[in-house]
């Protein structure tokens, strides 16, 4: 059965690596970055989410006679499930919110499987490096929640 599989014209795994692998490696730096800074989803996450993204976007594409309204669905359960998997990210502790960046995160790479998917290299390469810049410089930028309002400190310590 395995060998029909394999010798069956619809069985073309080819065409499907490039953008599988664009989209993967793509999301590495962005996961790098979050493992680096110790955030709830890291270096294994962030490829993983790039390359659903893409497969689903690709599984759609090999579908006969998919048109653009069908295209559109998929790519809205994949925005509805970044933002549910995002979601998980954010924790609110006491007076402070943190993982809002790496849910953000999380979205943009969902972006960047699907724009590998559908071939859109130059967009999920600009994703990329605007992702990775956006938290590499921005982040040392932003101030602690101790240190923005020592308000907040003291009120921790009651």
């Amino acid at each position: 059965m395995f060998d029909q599989i394999l010798s069956s014209s619809s069985f073309d795994i080819l065409p499907n690596l490039f953008p599988l692998a664009a989209a993967y490696l793509l999301a590495l730096p962005i996961g790098w970055n979050r493992e680096k800074e110790e955030r709830s989803a890291g270096l294994r996450t962030f490829p993983l989410v790039a390359l659903a993204s893409c497969g689903f976007v690709q599984a759609a594409q090999s579908m006969e006679g998919i048109d653009a309204q069908a295209m559109a669905r998929v790519m809205e359960g994949i925005i509805a499930g970044m933002g549910f998997i995002g979601g998980g990210a954010i924790l609110k502790l006491k007076n402070t919110v943190k993982g809002t960046a790496t849910a953000a995160s999380l979205w943009v790479t969902g972006a960047i499987g699907v724009a590998a998917g559908l071939g859109s290299y130059d967009v999920a390469l600009v994703l990329c490096v605007v992702t990775v810049a956006t938290l590499l410089i921005l982040s040392p930028l932003k101030p602690d929640a101790n240190e923005k309002s020592p308000d907040l400190a003291d009120a921790d310590d009651a």
